[in-house]
């Protein structure tokens, strides 16, 4: 294992992550508490309870996911497309580094840009909402299973992109929708029965379901669906990246 080159690629896309702090921090723990203000604070204190959970505390774990999903894609999705875009990447597949090394320098960075970013949101939120973790330990292997999944994800994603705006599309058209969707701000015992038969098919249900019993013990799904979710979507990512990796697709043409 050539620790030198994991740790080379980790400094370098931390130190770009610093240079550019108010988009990739700032920014989205903002626009987070923004949704705190309106929906927790405000709207929130309003409504009742659901699931036995005050409002404006129920809606914290969804927010943190979407904020999570998003920016875990878009860092990891960011960090492998710029080498491409600039022909440097051929440097590195010359170099004497395995894809696991490549992939622990870039992904390892992006995950831990997420897990920040998260932390963040958390430590804001308590600014405008109470609200309680029941298991703190399961709401950190929730969140790093999280983070890992969708930065190896967004890695995916930077090498099938071949221009900026493929980088935004499954985030804005896909990850958002599904997230909203997904529970983030409802229980699906609030919605009619076929459409909580139909939201079952939504994969970030399972996430958010997972990580919000973390935080108080209620949940839309089994917790033990939920995790064999993000685990199953973990394996798969890694499956494709090794692929990737294998065969040169994206990275040799």
């Amino acid at each position: 294992m050539n620790l030198h080159a994991i740790a080379a690629i980790y400094r370098f896309e931390m130190a770009r992550a610093f240079r550019t702090l108010t988009e990739s921090i700032a920014s989205p723990v903002l626009s987070t508490s923004l949704y705190f203000v309106v929906f927790g604070a405000a709207i929130g204190a309003r409504m009742g309870e659901v699931g036995g959970v005050g409002y404006g505390a129920f809606i914290i774990p969804g927010l943190v996911m979407l904020s999570l999903l998003n920016e875990s894609i878009s860092n990891a999705s960011f960090g492998i497309y710029m080498p491409k875009w600039s022909g440097t990447i051929y440097e590195l597949l010359s170099a004497p580094v395995s894809f696991v090394e490549v992939l622990a320098g870039y992904v390892g960075a992006a995950v831990t840009k997420s897990m920040l970013l998260g932390a963040l949101i958390l430590v804001t939120a308590r600014l405008f909402v109470p609200y309680t973790i029941a298991h703190p330990l399961w709401m950190l292997a929730f969140l790093l299973l999280t983070a890992v999944s969708f930065c190896l994800f967004g890695f995916i994603i930077g090498l099938w992109a071949d221009d900026f705006q493929k980088l935004q599309v499954i985030p804005l058209m896909v990850m958002t929708p599904l997230t909203f969707l997904g529970g983030a701000f409802y229980s699906i015992d609030m919605l009619p029965p076929l459409w909580q038969k139909i939201s079952l098919f939504n994969p970030v249900l399972y996430l958010i379901s997972g990580f919000r019993w973390s935080f108080y013990g209620v949940a839309d799904v089994d917790v033990g669906l939920s995790l064999a979710a993000i685990v199953g979507f973990l394996a798969l990512c890694l499956a494709l990246v090794w692929w990737i990796f294998r065969s040169g697709w994206k990275l040799k043409a």
